[in-house]
């Protein structure tokens, strides 16, 4: 596959599996801390794991903070990367990249829906995107979080767990999955190939 993609490398713990990912799908995506390795790319991945304060200030530290909202190829954030894309987080109340004017909160706990929400859920397609090309409704993808953005009109996917909350978004050449498609069978490398295409 003909993509320069590059993965953001100072907030994940899942980058080998992700690259692992890529790998299969003919994508050999270098794993960069360099933001001007990042900046020249034609498609970049943020991957989160963690806690969203900390993640901010790994990327802060890393001159991400400033460059992510500036670029103009396609970005994919997942999990936590999903979540920094929105203004702010209820997770230590962290202020985050604000490329999507909305808050992301904490899931409601329940005896029945233990938090964090971990395993396969289902998407329900909300709206059109190139990002779920080949995609159908009621496809499963593998979720772990604990907190979840709301929806909006930047939303293209909705999980329920108790909640309804934006699976998969888009904002302009902003592009999130909540879910691990590198851990989501089909639907997860179909996504991703759909994402290098863009």
């Amino acid at each position: 596959m003909n993509s320069d993609a590059v993965i953001i490398g100072c907030c994940g713990a899942n980058l080998a599996s992700l690259a692992f990912a890529l790998r299969r799908l003919g994508c050999d995506a270098p794993i960069s801390e360099d933001p001007e390795r990042v900046r020249r790319a034609s498609h970049v991945i943020l991957p989160g794991v963690g806690a969203a304060d900390d993640a901010m200030s790994r990327l802060a530290s890393a001159g991400f903070s400033d460059l992510v909202p500036t670029l103009t190829q396609p970005v994919l954030g997942i999990c936590l990367g999903m979540q920094l894309l929105f203004a702010a987080s209820d997770e230590d109340d962290a202020s985050c990249l604000d490329i999507i004017p909305q808050r992301v909160s904490a899931l409601p706990k329940h005896p029945e829906r233990p938090v964090p929400h971990m395993g396969w859920n289902q998407l329900e397609i909300a709206a059109d995107t190139s990002l779920l090309r080949d995609v159908a409704n009621g496809d499963y993808a593998y979720f772990v979080h604990s907190f979840a953005a709301p929806l909006g009109a930047y939303t293209r996917a909705v999980t329920d767990y108790g909640v309804a909350f934006s699976a998969v978004v888009e904002q302009d050449n902003f592009f999130g999955t909540q879910f691990h498609p590198e851990r989501s069978s089909t639907l997860g490398a179909t996504l991703l190939s759909n994402f290098l295409r863009l």
